[in-house]
């Protein structure tokens, strides 16, 4: 049977801390530029709802480098769920191609995609998870503290798709992670109740910065209006007063933080350049390992790991 990587919780326990070792492993392989080419012969298919420069920067470049081919396939050349239904594009790209990596709007799409696709589906982004990029964010916080023991990650700002990806690992490895947001704009309720219940992770949320940050290895942000939602920039903007995360939260942690976001950074608002460009920020190490965080979920999903 076919194995899909729509969330964080598609893997076990196991399979996300081996697929970190085999990230690693194929990082240093590229580093060296070994002649290392798992996915000659093979195609990618690479679909497009929502724009991103990392996503198809990393996944193109990093399917490349392992000897495969990626095909971009842009908003306007599918329209996925507008001018075809999913069920169709999915039968009809999994005939072509070994693997289709898609980005989304509408999560129910990509569960859609992957129910009708007989190759394996790679979650890019939805509005509702984005877990590569945490996979990602995990691989840098191991690489940089050399273990995952007592850690504390607090997120500070919306409470989106990238949130409820944390709330996923969460399930799978113990971590204390809090989400420190204003008042109606909180992670996935069910999310939350979940990872508690799960009894694996301590999960919070907060929405007092200040505390939250407290102790603190990571402190992690990201945008305040996400993709899709920036009509509501300029409310948010008056809603989000108190939660950027500048010098003053930084040293708020009371210990040497990590800082990181999953870019694009909108500097001077959720984040300040001062922070981004200090020795706290592990923000393009993390930029970085989306390729190789893919590429490791990749090999797994295609049996070449």
């Amino acid at each position: 049977m076919k194995k899909d990587f729509i969330a964080v919780t598609d893997f076990s326990t196991e399979e996300i801390l081996d697929t970190f070792r085999l990230a690693q492993t194929v990082k240093q392989k590229l580093k060296n530029r070994e002649d290392y080419r798992p996915f000659a012969g093979h195609t990618l298919a690479m679909i497009f709802a929502k724009p991103s420069t990392r996503t198809r920067v990393s996944f193109d470049t990093g399917f490349f480098r392992l000897g495969g081919l990626a095909l971009y396939l842009s908003p306007d050349e599918i329209a996925i769920g507008k001018r075809e239904a999913v069920k169709d594009i999915a039968r009809v790209i999994s005939r072509y191609n070994d693997m289709i990596m898609a980005r989304l709007f509408d999560h129910q799409h990509m569960l859609e995609l992957a129910e009708y696709a007989t190759v394996p589906v790679v979650n890019g982004l939805t509005d509702f998870n984005h877990p590569c990029q945490i996979m990602a964010d995990m691989l840098t916080i191991l690489e940089h503290r050399g273990h995952l023991d007592d850690l504390k990650i607090t997120y500070v700002g919306d409470g989106n798709n990238v949130v409820n990806s944390w709330l996923h690992l969460a399930q799978r490895l113990p971590f204390h992670f809090v989400c420190a947001c204003p008042e109606g704009y909180g992670p996935d309720p069910v999310l939350v109740e979940k990872a508690q219940n799960a009894g694996l992770s301590t999960v919070e949320v907060s929405h007092d910065p200040r505390m939250a940050v407290r102790n603190a290895d990571v402190v992690y942000t990201d945008v305040w209006a996400s993709m899709g939602k920036k009509e509501e920039t300029e409310e948010r903007v008056k809603r989000f007063q108190g939660f950027q995360v500048n010098d003053a939260l930084m040293a708020a942690t009371g210990r040497d933080s990590f800082f990181m976001h999953c870019l694009p950074a909108e500097r001077g608002r959720e984040t300040t350049d001062s922070v981004m460009e200090s020795g706290m920020s592990i923000v393009f190490d993390q930029a970085e390992n989306r390729m190789h965080a893919q590429n490791a979920v990749m090999l797994k999903l295609a049996g070449l790991a």
